[in-house]
C-alpha cells in the first residue's frame, strides 16, 4: 500500500478508537494509542522505554537542553525511562493530533540482537537515551498491522508478539539500532547508567547516594555523573527531582492527595521546597497547577 493511504488509514482508524478519549490503552499488550484535540501547555511527563509515533499533527519533546520534534515522517525513541518538557503547538477537533506508542520489551530486543548476530556497540560509548528517527514505509507498515489486529482479536496473542518483534528488529537495525543496542547490551557503559536509572525509577523517594550508584554501575562518581548526564542530558538529582515532582502530581491529581501528604509521599521533607520547586517545574503551586488541570479534564 502507497505511503498516503497507509497513513490515511491509520488516521482513520486512530480517530475513531479516540474519539472519547485522549490516551487509550489497548487490548494488545503494552500498546496505546494517543490523541489531542487542541494546542497544550507546556507539561512535564516521565517517558518509559517506547517507541512513540504520530500520523497526523506535530509534537515538541525537550530533554535537558536538547530539542526533539517528530511527525508522520520520524519516530520518537525513548530507550530508558526519561523525565522530560512536552508541548503540542498544532491540534484541532477537526484535525487532531493522532498517534501510537510501543513499550518495549529488553527481553525481546536482547534476544533478536543475539538472534541475528547483530554488532555489538563500543562498551565506552554513551549517547542519549532519546532520539528521533526515520519512520520507514516499513515500520509504518508495521504499525499499521499492529493497529488492524484491533479489528481481529482472536488472533492478538499469536500476531502481536510477531508483529512486535518485527517492530523491534526495524528498530534494531534501523538509523537508532546502535542506540538501542548501547542501551540493552550487557557490559556497556550505557547499560551499566540504564541498570541504575532502573534503580532510581523504583526508588526516587530514598534519599539520593550518589556512592551507592556509582559502585552499582562500577564507575567512579565522576565517570557515573558524566555518563549519567550524556544519557540522559540531567544530573542524577534533577533526574530523581523531576520524577519525584511527576508522581506527587499523579498522585494529586488521580488519587486526590493533598499537597503536603504527597510531597511526603515521593520524598519531600519540606513542603515549602516541594512548592518552589514544583512551581518552577509546572509553572504554578501544587493546588492551582492541579485544578487547572481538572478544570481543563472537565471542559474535554
Amino acid at each position: 500500500m502507497p505511503r498516503n493511504e497507509t497513513l490515511e488509514a491509520l488516521k482513520v482508524k486512530i480517530a475513531r478508537l479516540t474519539e472519547k478519549t485522549r490516551d487509550l490503552e489497548t487490548g494488545i499488550p503494552n500498546f496505546a494509542l494517543f490523541r489531542t484535540n487542541e494546542p497544550t501547555q507546556i507539561a512535564s511527563a516521565v517517558y518509559v522505554p517506547s517507541i512513540c509515533v504520530i500520523v497526523q499533527g506535530e509534537k515538541h519533546v525537550v530533554l535537558g537542553e536538547d530539542n526533539f520534534t517528530y511527525n508522520s515522517e520520524s519516530f520518537l525513541l525513548a530507550a530508558i525511562d526519561l523525565p522530560a518538557i512536552i508541548q503540542i503547538n498544532e491540534a484541532s477537533h477537526e484535525k487532531p493530533l493522532l498517534g501510537m506508542k510501543l513499550e518495549l520489551d529488553q527481553r525481546e530486543l536482547s534476544q533478536l540482537i543475539i538472534e541475528n548476530r547483530l554488532p555489538a556497540p563500543k562498551p565506552h560509548q554513551t549517547s542519549r537515551g532519546m532520539a528521533t528517527g526515520e519512520m520507514t514505509d516499513q515500520l509504518l507498515e508495521a504499525f499499521k498491522r499492529l493497529l488492524d489486529l484491533l479489528e481481529q482479536s482472536q488472533d492478538i496473542p499469536i500476531m502481536a508478539p510477531l508483529i512486535q518483534k518485527e517492530i523491534y528488529y526495524r528498530l534494531l537495525t534501523g538509523d537508532q539500532g546502535v542506540r538501542l543496542r548501547q542501551m540493552i547490551s550487557a557490559g556497556s557503559q550505557s547499560n551499566q547508567i540504564a541498570q541504575a536509572i532502573k534503580w532510581l525509577r523504583l526508588n526516587f523517594s530514598r534519599p539520593l547516594r550518589i556512592d551507592e550508584l556509582a559502585a552499582q554501575a562500577s564507575m567512579s562518581k565522576s565517570t557515573f555523573h558524566q555518563h549519567f548526564r550524556e544519557l540522559t542530558a540531567m544530573s542524577p538529582l534533577q533526574y530523581q527531582k523531576n520524577l519525584r515532582l511527576n508522581e506527587a502530581r499523579r498522585l494529586m491529581l488521580l488519587e486526590r492527595m493533598d499537597a503536603a501528604s504527597a510531597a511526603f509521599q515521593v520524598g519531600y521533607e519540606s513542603p515549602s521546597q516541594f512548592s518552589r520547586e514544583y512551581s518552577r517545574l509546572f509553572g504554578a503551586p501544587p493546588s492551582r497547577d492541579v485544578s487547572g488541570l481538572r478544570q481543563i479534564s472537565a471542559d474535554a
